[in-house]
């Protein structure tokens, strides 16, 4: 039942990011069902992993709060990795490329690309290797301030890797610079009363802080174009209306999550604060 209950909270979780995604970009480059169910079926198979591995507790609402955040964002790393480092495609139809450059000039050598793919993941992994070995230390830390420090990192990965892919070709902007550290310890602080883990907590943070984002510029600036699709012409003008389609889908898994959170407050907590 458990597992039976992770894929369906990773299905909500990949039709979230896919909804968000096709609704920014089908009017550039068109809708497939294969490019829509992509994430979805990623995200499900990751919800039932993470959940036989970390064991979380679905069946209670806390588990399910927490297991659609890690499983956002290990979605949302798994294909940005490969858009970045490993996927070729013509980068034209961009303003930002979404291959791997340097101040936007593509870096165009497999083997450059994927060394600096490999460097990246290994540096993912010491950071979660780091917060693990900071949760086993057991330092003497109010727990408040222990969450103010592990829940904006995600946050600030963020910030800073937006900023050195986009800043040089968009320019800096403050505000958006602070935005994902500020947001992720929100939620990191939601996080930390459900659970006492770093890894869940600064990792789950994140992946909400990504779905929250992208609602906002999504949703509340459906009229401009993304940063990667800035100046280029609206190649797919029906898909200004099929779009709407999805909203009530989109609409509906974020009462989901909201509902989730609730009832996870309503019921007996065992969290770090």
């Amino acid at each position: 039942m458990n597992l039976l209950i992770a894929l369906i909270i990773g299905l909500a979780a990949g039709a979230h990011a896919a909804t968000w995604g096709m609704y920014k970009d089908a009017i550039y480059e068109g809708f497939t069902y294969r490019k829509y169910f992509r994430s979805i079926i990623l995200s499900g198979v990751i919800a039932v992993v993470a959940e036989f591995i970390t064991k979380l507790e679905v069946r209670r609402a806390a588990g399910v709060v927490i297991l659609y955040g890690l499983t956002y964002v290990i979605e949302r790393a798994i294909l940005e990795f490969y858009k970045t480092f490993l996927r070729e495609e013509d980068q034209s139809k961009y303003f930002i490329p979404m291959q791997f450059h340097v101040q936007g000039k593509i870096v165009q050598s497999r083997t450059k690309r994927w060394l600096m793919g490999a460097a990246y993941a290994l540096g993912v992994t010491l950071v979660v290797i780091g917060l693990n070995y900071l949760q086993q230390a057991n330092l003497q830390i109010p727990a408040v301030m222990m969450v103010f420090i592990i829940g904006s990192f995600g946050g600030w990965i963020s910030a800073f890797g937006g900023a050195w892919k986009d800043a040089p070709i968009e320019g800096f902007e403050l505000f958006k610079f602070f935005r994902s550290p500020l947001i992720a310890l929100t939620y990191a602080l939601l996080l930390a009363c459900f659970t006492a883990n770093y890894i869940f907590i600064a990792m789950g943070a994140l992946g909400y802080t990504i779905g929250t984002i992208e609602t906002y510029k999504t949703f509340f600036f459906p009229n401009k174009p993304r940063g990667k699709f800035a100046g280029k012409p609206i190649q797919y003008p029906e898909m200004l209306k099929a779009r709407q389609r999805f909203v009530p889908l989109y609409v509906a898994i974020w009462l989901a999550v909201i509902a989730a959170l609730v009832i996870a407050f309503m019921q007996p907590r065992a969290g770090l604060i």
